[in-house]
């Protein structure tokens, strides 16, 4: 089980790379843009790949920006050739339920030899198809399907069994992080992978408490003689 960071700015990335707890980054088109990171090709592809060498071995997830099925397969194999550690991240179908998407991703994996990323899910019964059509990793939205009145920790309890049962070798990623406590409960209900802002991993780490404890330790250490 592990996290990894959903951001595209190097000086968090480098910071938490640096601690030793996460596994891996994502990235999408909305992230790219919220961040004021650009929205220049050039100047993305050279970032891209700042990241990649940063984190090497470690994953890092690029989305295609289109749904042309033509214009995916020259997007992903253009974004994996920029290093070897580049996943592709296609969603599972088009925006008016386009289902070419699933070819992409089957001839992206098993032909082509580049590891798939299938995003925008939000029920187990689509990761598993997904997961037949060869994806590397499944990404669901729990935070989403909890918005829309489902229980994404049931959804994940089952997408993970049915991997299990019929020895897929997808892995789960839990992304639309909304809470810090969705993290733990995540991994807990089967995911392999949750990803999320770099503020929610602070928010994991620092606790008041230890703060207070601490300061405690370090105020009877000041009265012990040098």
């Amino acid at each position: 089980m592990a996290i990894f960071l959903d951001t595209g700015k190097v000086d968090e990335i480098k910071k938490f790379h640096d601690y030793g707890i996460i596994r891996g980054v994502t990235t999408n088109p909305s992230i790219l843009i919220k961040e004021g990171l650009g929205t220049n090709l050039k100047e993305l592809k050279k970032k891209f790949i700042e990241i990649a060498d940063l984190i090497n071995p470690l994953p890092l997830s690029l989305e295609v920006t289109s749904n042309e099925t033509s214009e995916m397969f020259e997007q992903a194999e253009l974004f994996a050739g920029w290093a070897d550690n580049i996943n592709v991240k296609i969603t599972i179908h088009g925006p008016n339920g386009e289902l070419n998407n699933l070819k992409v991703i089957n001839q992206l994996e098993n032909k082509k030899n580049i590891r798939v990323n299938v995003t925008a899910m939000m029920s187990a019964q689509q990761c598993y198809l997904a997961a037949q059509a060869g994806a590397t990793y499944v990404s669901i939205f729990g935070g989403r399907i909890n918005n829309m009145g489902y229980d994404s920790n049931k959804e994940i309890y089952i997408l993970r069994n049915l991997l299990d049962k019929f020895n897929l070798n997808s892995k789960i990623i839990v992304g639309s992080t909304r809470e810090i406590i969705n993290i733990t409960q995540w991994l807990n209900s089967g995911a392999h992978i949750v990803t999320c802002h770099p503020s929610f991993l602070e928010g994991m780490l620092i606790h008041p408490y230890t703060k207070e404890t601490v300061q405690m330790f370090l105020n009877y250490g000041n009265k012990i003689k040098k």
